[in-house]
């Protein structure tokens, strides 16, 4: 009777601890943040720097975009690049302006300081229509 006691609080045992790392898992899980940081609209930028082949995910008032990374040269390593950076729902840009983009561009070059951003359509139609404002004035 006493071993199927003792084995009873080493199953208690075993699933607390599984449900504690459960919980801190969860609560780490960078996916999580970034759905909250959508939800909060607030800015969170997800992103691995030493895996150049995941891409960056950030969330931006409400907004989310994702950009590919590529490897290129520098003047003194090979370093990204260049970053194609897409935005996952195109009316999630209701709002959005030139400043609030410059704000992004500023973020992603702090980690990627030789990074080209390229944005994609339809953000890219939005440069383009204002450099033709600001040349036609």
């Amino acid at each position: 009777m006493t071993m199927i006691i003792y084995l009873f609080r080493i199953f208690i045992a075993i699933a607390l601890l599984i449900f504690v790392y459960t919980a801190y898992q969860y609560y780490h899980n960078p996916q999580r943040k970034l759905r909250k940081a959508k939800r909060n609209q607030t800015f969170f930028l997800l992103d691995d720097r030493r895996n150049t082949k995941q891409n960056i995910q950030l969330v931006y008032k409400g907004c989310a975009f994702e950009g590919e990374k590529y490897v290129g040269t520098t003047e003194k390593s090979f370093d990204v690049v260049n970053i194609n950076m897409i935005v996952r729902d195109p009316l999630e840009l209701i709002g959005f302006t030139k400043d609030d983009l410059d704000y992004l561009e500023q973020e992603i070059h702090q980690s990627y300081p030789y990074a080209q951003v390229k944005w994609k359509h339809p953000i890219n139609q939005l440069l383009e229509n204002r450099r033709k404002d600001s040349s036609i004035n």
